[in-house]
């Protein structure tokens, strides 16, 4: 790896390049059974046909666990945003017809998006109280059982526009199959984080193009934000709270 290009560094990995590869090196807080799943994750969505990296190799560099894909030749989504604030409209469109297009595959392998959901409720239990862990699960038992497949973290830094001209998403470790509108309301969060009024343009791009009502979109918002929550993000704590604790999206 000696000719390797960092590109990013995050809490629990570094992200390089090296050739015709994308390599992830993640420290020892990051659970080997999460990176080996992120690679058949990968694998499982890429057989299915969506457009994405493919897995190279699960590995051990240099004492840590890395994982390697191929290198999709192209530009991030979020670098064009800033790039070109004009063309927010243009992109956003781009973006949610990918994510659309995305939900009408099915890979019947991947984990099921409640049965993850459920789990990371559970977890939570340091943060939120008997009552508000079981008022969420309950939300959830109650959403429909769907199949679609669900990136989990849809956002514009995940997706890459190729020199091809295709789009093409990244970082699939928290993708299930499930509700195409859980998979919104996550974007949704992701985009609040930044700027409210991108969000709600995102929102309502959304629910035109998938025909889905933004009622269902809101009522997956304090599932989403528990899910958040329970991977330990302290800098968004408090907004993830906030939604937890809206009780009405009407």
């Amino acid at each position: 790896m000696a000719s390797k290009q960092e590109i990013v560094k995050r809490q629990n990995k570094v992200v390089y390049r090296e050739g015709d590869e994308m390599i992830k090196v993640f420290n020892e807080n990051k659970p080997v059974s999460d990176i080996f799943n992120e690679a058949l994750n990968l694998a499982r969505v890429a057989e299915a046909g969506i457009n994405s990296p493919k897995p190279v190799w699960v590995k051990r560099v240099d004492g840590d666990w890395a994982f390697a894909t191929t290198r999709i030749a192209g530009k991030a989504l979020d670098d064009l945003m800033a790039e070109h604030p004009e063309k927010l409209d243009k992109y956003l469109k781009l973006f949610v017809d990918f994510q659309v297009r995305i939900h009408s595959y099915r890979a019947p392998l991947l984990q099921r998006q409640k049965d993850k959901y459920t789990r990371m409720i559970k977890s939570l239990t340091d943060i939120l109280d008997a009552t508000t862990r079981y008022e969420l699960e309950m939300r959830l038992d109650g959403m429909p059982n769907e199949v679609e497949v669900c990136h989990g973290d849809f956002n514009p830094s995940n997706v890459i526009v190729g020199d091809d001209g295709e789009l093409y998403a990244c970082d699939w470790a928290h993708a299930t199959q499930g509700s195409g509108a859980a998979d919104a309301a996550m974007s949704y969060l992701l985009f609040e984080l930044e700027d409210h009024t991108t969000a709600e343009k995102y929102l309502d791009l959304y629910c035109k193009k998938s025909d889905t009502p933004k009622q269902i979109v809101r009522n997956w918002l304090s599932i989403v934000a528990a899910s958040e929550l329970s991977r330990h993000r302290e800098d968004n704590r408090e907004f993830l709270l906030s939604w937890i604790d809206i009780a009405d999206y009407q």
